[in-house]
Parts: C-alpha cells; sequence; structure tokens
C-alpha cells in the first residue's frame, strides 16, 4: 500500500513510537459511517475543510428516517446539556468530546519559566523502515495549567489563509447571496486508480483556479467549467496537505519521494511548495538526519512560511524560496510535533513521553522561530489539536476522556501575547459533535470554527420537533469566558448542520438533508443567528448518491460565491467493490 492500512473501524488511533517515524503516518480513524436523518448519511473518515484525508471512504448505510421511539425534548438550549454516561449516537463520527469534568470551572494559571528562543527541536531517530506503532496512551492525574511569556513582545502579524477552521470574523462577510440558490453540477472528475489505496488530500480554490491532488500529481480546473488548466506531476504519491495558502496563492504539501511498491510506502519526507495560480511546484525539501531523510505528519502555511512536525521535530521554510528557517537540533530534549499556521504560527511542542509528556503550546515568529509565548498543559494531555491561530484556540482530549479517538474533550482559549488560559470550556461528546486529529494532523477539525472571538460548535444528534425525526444545532461559546452566549442555528428536522469556516462575522455551514432533499450552504449571521440559503443542491438520486460519499466527515468540502466542490481524499486499486461510480471531484453552482 502507498499508505499503512487504516485501523479497524470504531476503534481509537493508533500512533508512532516517539523519535521512531518511518512510513507516512497513519492518521486516526473516525467511527464508521452512519445513515443521515431520513436517508443515509457520511460514511466516517477524513475531514473537510482544507481537507486532510484519514479512512477511504466506507459504503452508505441503510437509510435512518424513520426511527420508532418518539422524539425527546431538545435538550439543546442556551446552555450545555449535562453529559450522559454514554453517547447514545456513539456510531455517529463525533466531532469533539469532553475532556476534564463537564462544568468544571477552569484552573487558574500559574507562571511558568519564560520561552526559551528559537526552535530547538527534537533530538534526531534514525528513521526505521517500517512504521514502530504503539497505543495511544494519556495519563491521569489533576488538571493544571502554566503559562508563561511576556507582556508587550512584538507579536507576529496577521497572514493570509484560505479555508480552515480558525480565524477572527470581523466586519462584513464576501459571499454574495445568488438571486437562484439551486444549484447544478458543474463538472465531475472521475476517480483515478491506484495500485494501493492512496491519499488524494488537498484541495484549494483561489480566484483562479480550483486545485486537487490525484495520484502523484496536483492538477488545476477552472472553476466554472472543470478544463484542466494545468498539472503539477510528483514522483510519489502526496501524504499530508494544508488549506492554508498566501495572498498570491500559494501553499504546500508533504509526499513521497516516488511510488512505492504495493504494500509498502517510501516515507513522507518530501516539502513542496505549489503555486496554485501558475501551476508549478516552486520547490523541494527534504532534512536529514544524519544520511536518512526525516518522514513529517503535517504541513501549514503561516504567512511566508512553511512549517512542516513530526516525532522527530520540526522544520520551517521560506515559502518563496525554500530556505530552511530551522530544523531539528539533535541536543534536544523536546521536538515541535506540528504547527498551525494561517493568521499566526503555533507549535505544539512534546516534551518527555508516555504519562509523563507535556505539550507546550507556542506563539511563535514565522520567520526567525522566536518564541512570542507559550502556555504549558498538564502532563497527561499527550495530543492536542490547534482549531484556530488567532484567536488561539486549542482541542484536547483530557484525560482520555472522550473515549471514542475524537481528540476533542475540552476547549483551550489561549491568550497569544501572555500565553495566558482565558477560558476552558467542557465539551462532553454526548452533547457536542466535532473531531480533530491531534496525532498527525494537528490542525485538522470537524464540526467546529472560531470567529468574532466565540467557538462554534455543532451539537450531537437528537430527536426533532416532529415524530421520527432527528436534528441538531449549532451552538455560540464565549472565548472569553467560557460561557455559551445563547445564539443558536438549528438545522430542522432530518437535517444536520456542520459549520465549515468563517465569512467574516458569520458562518458557513453545511446542511445534510433527508432522503427526498439536497445538500444545502447556509450563511448563519454572527449576532442574529439568522439563516440565509447560499446553495440547494438538486434531490436527484445521483447528486443524493454523490453526497453521501462526499459528507464533511469524510471528505473535503469547500464553498465560495455560490460554487460548491465536494472532493474524494483517497482512490483505490481497480477491481475495488464499489457500489456506483465514484468521483475525484463534484462541482456544484447555483442558479439553476
Amino acid at each position: 500500500m502507498t499508505q499503512p492500512p487504516p485501523p479497524p473501524p470504531n476503534q481509537p488511533p493508533q500512533q508512532p513510537g516517539f523519535g521512531a517515524p518511518a512510513g507516512p503516518p497513519q492518521p486516526p480513524v473516525p467511527p464508521a459511517p452512519q445513515p443521515g436523518y431520513g436517508y443515509p448519511q457520511q460514511p466516517a473518515a477524513p475531514q473537510p475543510g482544507y481537507g486532510h484525508p484519514h479512512q477511504p471512504p466506507q459504503p452508505a448505510q441503510p437509510g435512518y428516517g424513520y426511527p420508532a421511539q418518539p422524539p425527546a425534548a431538545n435538550p439543546y438550549t442556551q446552555q450545555p446539556p449535562a453529559p450522559t454516561p454514554a453517547n447514545p449516537y456513539a456510531q455517529q463520527p463525533g466531532y469533539g468530546y469532553p475532556g476534564g469534568p463537564p462544568g468544571s470551572p477552569a484552573p487558574v494559571p500559574t507562571p511558568a519559566p519564560a520561552p526559551t528562543p528559537g526552535r530547538n527541536n527534537a533530538t534526531l531517530f534514525i528513521v526505521v523502515a517500517a512504521v514502530v506503532v504503539i497505543a495511544l496512551i494519556v495519563g491521569g492525574g489533576i488538571w493544571y495549567s502554566k503559562s508563561s511569556g511576556a507582556d508587550g513582545r512584538k507579536d507576529d502579524t496577521a497572514g493570509s489563509s484560505a479555508g480552515g477552521t480558525g480565524g477572527e470574523g470581523g466586519g462584513k462577510g464576501s459571499e454574495k447571496v445568488p438571486a437562484d440558490p439551486a444549484s447544478r453540477i458543474l463538472f465531475q472528475v472521475p476517480l483515478p486508480t491506484a495500485n494501493d489505496t492512496t491519499v488524494t488530500a488537498g484541495s484549494w480554490l483561489t480566484d483562479k483556479v480550483y486545485a486537487k491532488t490525484g495520484v502523484a500529481r496536483i492538477v488545476g480546473y477552472d472553476p466554472d467549467s472543470g478544463a484542466k488548466l494545468w498539472t503539477v506531476p510528483l514522483p510519489g504519491p502526496v501524504c499530508y496537505a494544508t488549506g492554508h495558502t498566501s495572498a498570491d496563492g500559494r501553499t504546500a504539501v508533504v509526499f513521497q519521494p516516488k511510488m512505492p511498491p504495493k504494500g509498502s510506502t517510501a516515507g513522507c519526507t518530501q516539502v513542496a511548495a505549489i503555486d496554485l495560480n501558475a501551476g508549478k511546484r516552486l520547490w523541494t525539501q527534504t532534512i536529514k538526519s544524519g544520511d536518512v531523510p526525516i518522514n513529517f505528519n503535517n504541513v501549514t502555511v503561516a504567512q511566508q512560511t512553511v512549517a512542516v512536525g513530526g516525532t522527530s521535530g520540526g522544520a520551517a521554510f521560506a515559502l518563496a524560496s525554500g530556505k530552511v528557517r530551522w530544523q531539528p537540533k539533535p541536543t534536544d530534549t523536546c521536538y515541535d510535533a506540528g504547527y498551525g499556521g494561517g493568521a499566526k504560527l503555533v507549535a505544539v511542542r512534546r516534551c518527555g513521553s508516555g504519562d509523563t509528556a507535556q505539550l507546550h503550546i507556542q506563539t511563535i515568529d514565522p520567520v526567525s522561530g522566536k518564541v512570542i509565548s507559550e502556555y504549558e498543559m498538564t502532563s497527561g494531555i499527550a495530543y492536542a489539536s490547534v482549531v484556530s491561530t488567532d484567536p488561539l484556540v486549542v482541542a484536547a482530549d483530557v484525560n482520555d476522556s472522550a473515549g471514542d479517538g475524537s481528540g476533542f474533550s475540552d476547549v483551550f482559549s489561549i491568550d497569544n501575547r501572555t500565553g495566558r488560559l482565558r477560558t476552558r470550556i467542557s465539551t462532553p461528546g454526548s452533547s457536542y459533535a466535532a473531531r480533530c486529529d491531534g496525532i498527525y494532523q494537528l490542525e485538522k477539525c470537524q464540526g467546529v470554527v472560531v470567529g468574532n472571538d466565540r467557538l462554534y460548535l455543532a451539537t450531537e444528534e437528537h430527536d426533532g420537533g416532529a415524530d421520527h425525526t432527528k436534528t441538531n444545532e449549532i451552538v455560540a461559546f464565549d472565548l472569553a469566558t467560557g460561557k455559551q452566549t445563547g445564539q443558536r442555528a438549528d438545522a430542522g428536522d432530518n437535517y444536520t448542520i456542520t459549520p465549515l469556516r468563517m465569512d467574516g462575522p458569520n458562518v458557513i455551514a453545511y446542511k445534510d438533508p433527508p432522503y427526498d432533499k439536497g445538500v444545502r450552504i447556509v450563511s448563519i449571521d454572527g449576532g442574529s443567528f439568522s439563516e440565509t440559503k447560499l446553495l440547494e443542491n438538486p434531490a436527484t438520486a445521483a447528486v443524493r448518491a454523490v453526497e453521501t460519499t462526499m459528507s464533511p466527515a469524510s471528505a473535503e468540502v469547500l464553498y465560495s460565491q455560490g460554487h460548491l466542490y465536494l472532493s474524494a481524499v483517497y482512490a483505490h486499486a481497480a477491481g475495488s467493490s464499489v457500489s456506483a461510480k465514484e468521483y475525484l471531484v463534484t462541482a456544484f453552482g447555483a442558479g439553476g
């Protein structure tokens, strides 16, 4: 295989041993796909937004629109409901699960030593030929925090990013409301075949092009017609991609140096910058430990810096030239496991291993690597995801309390400049539907976005207002106080709603429909929480078949200016058993 096979569905992810990555690490696998409200819904797997896959899409499950039990009262009012011992919808690919005791007060942060300058990353280890996998261990113990950083230090300036989950909302949204939101299929790209299951992570949209990763290539398409504009060939498959792009349309990927034989891997050692508007690879870089190239587990772009991280440490390059800005140092006992990008650059730095491991959340200068502020998480929180870099929001599975591999039990709102904890929000998995990959792609989260200094979070499914229906909501939390604002966007009976990204002060959301309707894209006003329909797909069998296999839980979803792009994150070998024709990309356009 070009990637190691994913673990069985509904199992917590496995991970590479400290200092011993070998092949491309296999991302964690969400629960098996489940049906939607009133019709089959999304298969579980990788994530949307800029999308980074973790499991090949699974066949759709039987319809779910006619449950026998009567609806219960809607528990999702202005305050989060009390968690239950077991999530009644645990089989669904929930997005975000509890951490510390629900409702527990946030601990008072205490000062810590000033952060060390520079990027002294992990002790280097020889990269072995096979992935050494150990079970994910998250230690127990009492939660506490330390913070450090100097007030008045010069912060890094805001940069440009496209897509993603983070970012401060403000001003007016840029999305125009189409005169007719009814959509049609603009174009479809057939799913390519490969020697084995192969990652096709990465999709981007600029003013000039829609670009998508294929098998060992990235292709640019006309956003309206799907005409092929350019192809950037790669020697091997893409392992990881970031959804962030610079203002001039540049992004980055990590890929294998060659096409590996079936059942093997060539390692995720190559880092490249791609000019999406010009359709060319700008440069390719590797970092070595002795004579052995280091494997990287994630990639991001912040301003004019490409940053990559992994269990051998992190490195950074100038986006335009590929010049090395920092790299792992053999004398360091900690390592940068990964980075969050976009407006700012945030490192998730890991010190120690097992139950004694400690994570340091550092806002760093994207050019020099100098630490601007640092927040120390308690020992026993082994992995964390960066939901947003500005404002800084981090999600983690505290004491393994999520229990389902979602990586999401608690949210930490942190001051970028001082490193102090603003508030901690408990997000019980029985109530909220968010999922983050804190192991490999640290900024890849579903069901949660940040803007207006608020956290917008999808709730878990529950009984709807009418008999035999299901529904959910998006609710908002204040990142200064940790309390719900009282804002709530109801999906409606037999719809489920998932936030995709911010549009200025507004939330762009995806509504998965019942069997006799098409997907909707809506804009939720950041103040009134009123909903405006931007696009609605036709309710034909062919379109619903695409939507069922390309939901936000299993595919990459991009929406902009009346255009919706759904794309697959895996290709598979020819002759694989499939129930219908599969597509790499399906693009929809509003306006009939």
